[in-house]
């Protein structure tokens, strides 16, 4: 059996949420914020008021933030996106951002209610996880199929190639031909001094 929640523990969820909450009426303005988002911005309710919180939103986000809240509420449709929002101490946090429409008692549109969390580490965990695997793609990209007898190298298409033949139409190198010690004591044994 549940028990029923009092209006003022029913505000002290909302208000002390480890989540970002945030509504806006059926003119896509917002107007509330619970507490965790004004420390989080350290601005005001005011401040934050109709497009206030927007002046938080980093300016490489901005215009792909405000446009797709605004086609997903003119269709009153269920919205989720990431974008960096600028904290108290100015640093800029990664927010996933979800927002559902809601409806009054008696059916009719309300406007917007959202939650957002905090995913800054696992944007940069992501991010380190994309350049390492990109690093390791570039190195695989370098290794050459390359015989071990003849020593021919095996060309993108499946053909086998000399050395010089690859290195020549791969690389802006010229060759000059010599021998090493090795090999001039081995070939050419009277020439070894």
């Amino acid at each position: 059996m549940s028990k029923k929640i009092s209006p003022e523990e029913y505000r002290l969820l909302v208000e002390q949420a480890p989540i970002l909450i945030w509504r806006a009426g059926t003119d896509a303005k917002c107007d509330y914020f619970n507490e965790r988002w004004l420390s989080f911005t350290g601005r005001t309710m005011e401040q934050e008021s109709g497009d206030g919180w927007a002046e938080g939103v980093h300016p490489d986000d901005f215009k792909r933030c405000v446009d797709y809240y605004l086609e997903h509420f003119k269709a009153r449709k269920t919205f989720e996106m990431d974008y960096r929002l600028r904290r108290h101490d100015g640093a800029y946090r990664w927010l996933f951002d979800r927002g559902v429409p809601f409806y009054l008692p008696d059916g009719e549109f309300g406007g917007f209610i959202g939650s957002c969390i905090d995913i800054t580490e696992r944007k940069t965990a992501q991010d380190s996880l994309k350049i390492a695997r990109e690093r390791e793609l570039s190195s695989l990209r370098g290794l050459l199929p390359i015989c071990s007898g003849c020593k021919k190298i095996k060309d993108g298409k499946g053909n086998w190639e000399s050395v010089e033949k690859y290195v020549a139409e791969h690389a802006e190198v010229d060759f000059s031909h010599s021998l090493c010690p090795e090999c001039m004591a081995r070939l050419y044994p009277e020439h070894k001094d």
